[in-house]
């Protein structure tokens, strides 16, 4: 493995921190590197929009930031904050201005999902855009839907533009896991919704968080729109993409999986020094004790790291409180416990965070094959598996 003390020297690294303050730096994925996490509420999740009780949530903040992360993002729940297709709840922007002036006075910059949607396996649906009543696509292409979005991103917007802390929008939480259309129509929304954004927050980072498979295979956004936006996003979990078919946890597809999906975010783009920000990941490999959790945290970040990768937000902070029926695989996937101890993968999470902090971001030119031939999970693993010079056998 590189040494990372030779892979920052040079006159490009020195050349980038002379010419870019800290707080411009940060506001690009390829100046320094940013580690920071997917925030859950140690206390009722994010059904704490409708039971606020923020002091629960300081004590949650004063922990994230002693582990050193310099963003969250943050989940809202689309029906919680917009119940109604032509209203948004006064009540909920407060608490979303509460927690963001919390978060700025422990230095925490924000990332503000939208159309939430899905969240850890539960969908929460607006009964204007209901799957019963109205087919899934609709989301993307019915224009009272696109009024009833219009209208609650620039309510957001009104409530986020006097913050400085916060970084921009994320389009929803895996959108595509909820609403599915024909990549043409999804693009499109797509095209539209990052124009409304840069219309309302021009300075922002506004990023279209998908989970893997529209990188896989067909699904509601295409590869190639996906890649051409300004900031590029990746979730990535051995567990979901089905890296665990190829090996271990601690076998190249699941260590090498956040520096091989950058590359093949690098691929669509042709271009080598694509900035990529890995949004969401973590094993989701409930079999895994903190030990093997942090093992590989400590590999796949470095992994990625001489791969280019800039920005990192771990899934997640907190563990869930088991008092609520989840998925098992989401109880256990914190940083911290729900009580707040540190577990071993944060521990290795502030060391990474130690070691490369305000570090410039290093990007190198290391060429990209041509994408993959087809757009089906197995030729695109395929792929995956001749960058890591990995034989295709299934463990």
């Amino acid at each position: 493995m590189m040494q990372r003390r030779d892979f920052l020297t040079g006159a490009a690294a020195t050349a980038l921190a002379s010419q870019l303050s800290f707080a411009e730096q940060s506001r690009q994925p390829d100046g320094i590197y940013r580690f920071g996490v997917n925030y859950t509420p140690s206390k009722n999740w994010w059904f704490c929009w409708n039971d606020w009780q923020p002091d629960s949530m300081q004590r949650d903040l004063d922990a994230i930031a002693a582990l050193g992360a310099d963003h969250l993002r943050i989940l809202l729940i689309w029906p919680f904050f917009q119940p109604n297709a032509t209203w948004v709840s006064p009540a909920h922007l407060e608490r979303l201005d509460d927690l963001l002036k919390m978060m700025g006075e422990r230095k925490l910059d924000a990332l503000v999902t939208v159309f939430t949607g899905q969240l850890s396996g539960l969908f929460f649906l607006q009964p204007f855009s209901n799957a019963c009543k109205h087919p899934s696509s609709a989301f993307y292409t019915d224009p009272h839907i696109w009024d009833a979005q219009e209208l609650f991103v620039r309510r957001l917007a009104d409530v986020m533009k006097s913050h400085p802390n916060v970084m921009g929008f994320d389009f929803g939480n895996e959108v595509n896991t909820c609403w599915q259309a024909k990549t043409i129509d999804g693009d499109a929304w797509m095209q539209k919704m990052y124009r409304l954004m840069y219309e309302l927050l021009p300075d922002g980072i506004h990023v279209n968080g998908v989970d893997h498979r529209p990188w896989f295979e067909v699904d509601t956004f295409s590869q190639h729109a996906l890649a051409a936006q300004r900031h590029a996003t990746i979730h990535c979990y051995p567990y979901w993409t089905g890296a665990v078919k190829y090996g271990g946890a601690m076998d190249p597809p699941s260590i090498k999986l956040i520096a091989g999906m950058a590359t093949l975010v690098r691929a669509y783009a042709a271009d080598p020094t694509k900035p990529v920000w890995c949004e969401e990941f973590n094993t989701c490999i409930e079999s895994l004790d903190e030990a093997g959790q942090a093992k590989w945290l400590d590999l796949a970040v470095h992994n990625a790291i001489e791969n280019g990768v800039t920005w990192f937000t771990y899934w997640d902070s907190h563990d869930v409180n088991r008092q609520f029926q989840f998925n098992p695989l989401e109880y256990s996937l914190g940083l911290l416990t729900n009580d707040g101890r540190v577990k071993q993968q944060g521990r290795v999470f502030k060391s990474l965070v130690d070691h490369y902090r305000r570090q410039p971001a290093i990007i190198p030119k290391l060429p990209v094959p041509p994408p993959p031939p087809g757009t089906s999970s197995e030729s695109t693993w395929q792929w995956l598996l001749d960058w890591m010079r990995r034989k295709p056998k299934r463990s």
